[in-house]
């Protein structure tokens, strides 16, 4: 950190006074912090850039930013996020409805890793129980188990009809991903750890994984996501989004294997409009740019001095 915060200061001054151009302004970025790697903090970093340079882009257009990029304002079909985390069968259960009712939605995702195989597989007959079988399930492992593990567990929930099985083993063990791919029958879900557009080609080319799920903070921002979407429409795999709603609904107007948006209401406290979920869809506002401005009195009620 010592050395990015400088970098950030250096990168500041030298893009000070130029036109917005975002793709220009993330080549500059990553050109300008090369020395610090381009991955981790200088890829977030980067890809903060990006997204903020397509907002201004797209404010100065008058345009939402899916309108400058091609697309036009619309719905994207989403799952609940927000919570199913390692806990009881019964709280997972009762907490599963209730994410439901935000937004009526239609998928949810649940976490999976618990000490026991059993309680993780209770878990999941609780919550099929509690939500019917009009609702789809994924489950999400967090990177929490070795690979013989993973060959157990994952196998062993096989046959629960999951829409995927996400992140089971750390998330740069390609080749230990192409095992489970190829014995699964269950898409094997990766990507939110993918640090630009050549992580995610890698990961293709060793047949790695049935689906992606790039995080906007790590792919490199807008410009990252559009090229990333390339691989994923010329692989023609299915493409989901991982955190930053407001930013993966207008890129997912215009990526053609567009799957699943991740759902999360983390930031609306601090937004004086924000988005508003229908039927399991996240709505665009028609408004220029991500349409998203800052209640200015929320931020400074939560602000840490």
């Amino acid at each position: 950190m010592n050395y990015l915060v400088p970098a950030l200061h250096d990168m500041g001054k030298m893009l000070k006074g130029q036109q917005v151009a975002p793709v220009e302004f993330f080549q500059a970025a990553q050109n300008s912090l090369h020395f610090v790697g381009y991955e981790g903090l200088s890829m977030i970093a980067a890809s903060g850039l990006d997204m903020v340079a397509w907002d201004c882009s797209a404010r100065a257009a008058n345009l939402p930013l899916c309108s400058l990029l091609g697309g036009s304002v619309g719905p994207v079909v989403s799952y609940n996020s927000n919570a199913l985390w390692l806990r009881s069968p019964g709280e997972v259960a009762t907490e599963a409805l209730e994410l439901i009712d935000e937004g009526d939605f239609k998928t949810l995702k649940f976490r999976m890793g618990r000490d026991q195989l059993s309680d993780d597989l209770a878990t999941a007959q609780a919550l099929r129980d509690a939500v019917g079988d009009n609702i789809d399930l994924m489950v999400d492992f967090n990177q929490g188990m070795d690979m013989a593990e993973a060959l157990c567990r994952c196998h062993a929930i096989d046959n629960l009809g999951l829409l995927w099985i996400e992140e089971p083993v750390i998330y740069d063990d390609f080749a230990g991903y192409a095992k489970l791919a190829s014995e699964l029958k269950t898409p094997l879900q990766i990507g939110e750890n993918f640090y630009g557009p050549r992580d995610m080609y890698k990961a293709l080319e060793a047949k790695a994984c049935d689906l992606v799920m790039p995080d906007f903070m790590r792919i490199g921002g807008v410009t990252g996501w559009m090229q990333a979407a390339g691989l994923a429409a010329a692989a023609n795999i299915p493409m989901s989004t991982h955190l930053y709603p407001e930013v993966a609904a207008h890129v997912m107007r215009v990526t053609r294997t567009a799957h699943l948006l991740g759902w999360q209401d983390w930031a609306e406290a601090i937004l004086e409009e924000p988005y508003q979920v229908v039927e399991g869809e996240l709505q665009i506002p028609d408004r220029p740019g991500l349409g998203l401005d800052w209640d200015e009195a929320a931020v400074a009620h939560y602000q840490i001095d």
